[in-house]
């Protein structure tokens, strides 16, 4: 009986250390994405400046609130969020902005990227209801629909 608690036991440490790790990068990659998004904040030129410079600035935003609610509730549930840029750059499975994107390759990179997020959100959401841990998928499959509805503003916006 003891040993089949302790399988138990190991199995939910390591569902719960494979939760705390895609959570990081999730905090990685929104770290990547408010600095990649700034860059194409300031940089993008050309007749929809306007627009793309508003749309840039508002998704930046967005970013910050999802790294910080994520890393948030990873202290709430005992994980520690990667917190240096070193750590995030290594974790983050998303490309930085080269500088040199036109403003279409601003937006494609953008809807790219987030259907990376998407499908990893996804596969945390899958992590947390394995450890039975709603709140952090409730607060995941948010994000999801969030992002779902900005890669459709932004394929829109490229004609898709």
């Amino acid at each position: 009986m003891t040993s089949l608690q302790n399988t138990s036991t190991t199995t939910e440490t390591t569902q719960t250390t494979a939760l705390y790790n895609a959570l990081n990068v999730q905090i990685a990659n929104w770290s990547l994405l408010y600095t990649k998004l700034h860059n194409f904040h300031w940089y993008v030129k050309g007749e929809n400046f306007f627009t793309l410079h508003a749309k840039f600035e508002e998704l930046y935003d967005q970013a910050t609130v999802y790294m910080d609610d994520i890393a948030e509730r990873l202290l709430a549930i005992g994980g520690q969020p990667v917190a240096t840029l070193r750590e995030q750059l290594e974790l983050s499975t998303l490309l930085e902005a080269t500088g040199t994107e036109q403003a279409n390759q601003m937006v494609s990179s953008l809807v790219e990227d987030i259907a990376t997020v998407s499908t990893e959100l996804t596969e945390t959401i899958v992590l947390a209801e394995q450890v039975s841990d709603q709140p952090t998928a409730d607060l995941l499959i948010g994000i999801r629909g969030e992002i779902e509805k900005a890669a459709w503003m932004l394929n829109a916006y490229l004609g898709r």
